[in-house]
């Protein structure tokens, strides 16, 4: 079983900065992708970034420019970098982790979310 838990969210003023961090913990063999997603009230939710094994990274038009995400895997975290905060980022913003345990079974967990909230 794998865990992911997020954590940085808040609440920020348009144009600020936050940082997200998931870790990720259990039965992990390999990671081939991680991402953010995020939901806004009354919508479905959506991509952010996402970054693969070999470092390939792919963000939402919406955020390109604005965010980036990293990763460190020696603690098996990755990050998202929120810079120009706007009041339509706001969501709850989830971690994804795509990958294989150590049963050789594929996974696909996420975490349980952390708001993000931008004030105008």
């Amino acid at each position: 079983q794998v865990q992911l838990v997020e954590s940085g969210g808040g609440l920020v003023q348009a144009g600020g900065s936050l940082r997200l961090s998931c870790s990720a913990s259990g039965s992990i063999f390999s990671i081939n992708r991680r991402g953010w997603y995020r939901q806004a009230p009354g919508k479905q939710r959506g991509l952010v970034a996402t970054i693969t094994s070999g470092g390939s990274t792919n963000y939402a038009d919406s955020v390109k420019g604005r965010f980036t995400i990293s990763r460190d895997n020696g603690k098996n975290t990755i990050y998202l970098q929120m810079h120009s905060l706007k009041p339509e980022d706001t969501a709850v913003y989830y971690c994804n982790a795509q990958g294989r345990d150590y049963t050789w079974a594929d996974f696909d967990s996420w975490g349980r979310g952390t708001q993000v909230t931008v004030s105008s």
